[in-house]
């Protein structure tokens, strides 16, 4: 895959993506993980491989009593309606879920998220670079899942990630360990 991005002055982003060997990942792809998902506290997909294979995925982890959560992006171009346990949207994606059997947790940028109509506040950030907020955000709130923590601190932690992901340049370099996860969600707390 390859995805050009494209970062404006006021830190909106646009992707372009060309998604080469990951368009081509089938069911059967996903059974030869079948031993890691069911052994997997929470199972994330997206759709930057081929919706029917992200959606066998999530049945295979649901089969197997494992958690689930869908990230929608990027944006799917037909409507989707989707069964996991979690769906986490941004705002331009959430359009494109129509039916959700699951917790919907739509991200809403500098407004934060929403968990069942509750509103989880963002935490303050300068945005330089708003690519990967998402990824960031999905990452912590199913880490924290995985760990036990409750739904809404987990949304509060994926609020705090996406945070400190647009604070900084590029995907990878980014995302915040642990480390400075907690002293993000320390500060916003003082």
């Amino acid at each position: 895959m390859c995805a050009p991005i494209l970062v404006e002055p006021s830190g909106q982003n646009r992707i372009v993506i060309v998604p080469g060997a990951l368009e081509r990942l089938s069911p059967s792809h996903v059974d030869a993980f079948a031993d890691r998902i069911s052994a997997a506290d929470v199972c994330v997909v997206q759709l930057e491989i081929p919706v029917d294979t992200a959606f066998y995925a999530l049945e295979l982890a649901r089969r197997e009593g494992v958690r689930t959560v869908l990230n929608p992006a990027p944006a799917p171009r037909v409507p989707l309606a989707c069964t996991a346990d979690y769906v986490v949207p941004n705002e331009t994606e959430a359009p494109a879920v129509l039916e959700v059997e699951g917790t919907l947790v739509p991200t809403l940028g500098e407004q934060g998220a929403r968990l069942r109509n509750e509103p989880i506040a963002a935490f303050p950030a300068s945005a330089v670079d708003t690519t990967g907020a998402g990824d960031a955000f999905t990452a912590a709130f199913a880490v924290a899942l995985a760990e036990g923590l409750s739904e809404r601190d987990a949304v509060r932690r994926g609020c705090a990630a996406g945070a400190y992901m647009v604070e900084h340049h590029g995907v990878i370099p980014g995302l915040p360990t642990r480390a400075e996860l907690e002293e993000k969600l320390a500060w916003a707390s003082v």
